[in-house]
């Protein structure tokens, strides 16, 4: 399966939990003309409101990358990290299950 799993964790500055998932749920309806994007949700993680999870699925490694670049330095992007302590992302291998 050539999909992209990936998983992104970040933890925004005290009490702005709020703002950084506001911002992620608009990067998810920019998303969703992106045809290469086929899953993108916004979570907030239920014990720790200022840690927001982002799942995504993409088409391909090369399509992510794409996007990816096409992002690096972008306005959007600055603003989400400055309110930003802490990211990291996961990145699986998709096995399959339902949706996949």
């Amino acid at each position: 399966m050539d999909k992209v799993a990936r998983y992104g964790k970040s933890k925004a500055k005290p009490g702005r939990g709020g703002e950084l998932a506001r911002m992620l749920l608009d990067a998810a309806e920019r998303m969703s003309s992106e045809p290469a994007c086929e899953l993108y949700l916004v979570n907030r993680q239920a014990d720790d409101p200022d840690t927001v999870w982002v799942t995504e699925l993409w088409r391909s490694r090369e399509d992510l990358d794409r996007v990816i670049a096409g992002l690096r330095g972008s306005a959007d992007v600055a603003a989400v990290m400055e309110i930003v302590d802490d990211f990291e992302v996961i990145e699986l291998e998709l096995l399959g299950g339902v949706g996949a």
